[in-house]
């Protein structure tokens, strides 16, 4: 079994160099920023871009358990 320092040390060198979901990750921040400034920009839109965050952010809450 490994120590604890050297499993940390494994674990961010595994997260550094995971390319994986990167893509996937890119795309949902470029959505976010773009929801973000059309929120900014179209004040009636506000509302309905927080509402639809809140549900993005209880569903991710719901599958990382």
């Amino acid at each position: 079994m490994k120590s604890l320092p050297r499993r940390v040390t494994d674990w961010a060198l595994r997260l550094l160099y995971e390319d994986r979901a990167q893509d996937l990750i890119e795309y949902a921040l470029m959505a976010s920023a773009v929801a973000v400034a059309a929120g900014a920009m179209i004040p009636p839109v506000t509302s309905n871009v927080s509402l639809i965050f809140s549900k993005v952010t209880s569903v991710i809450g719901r599958t990382s358990g």
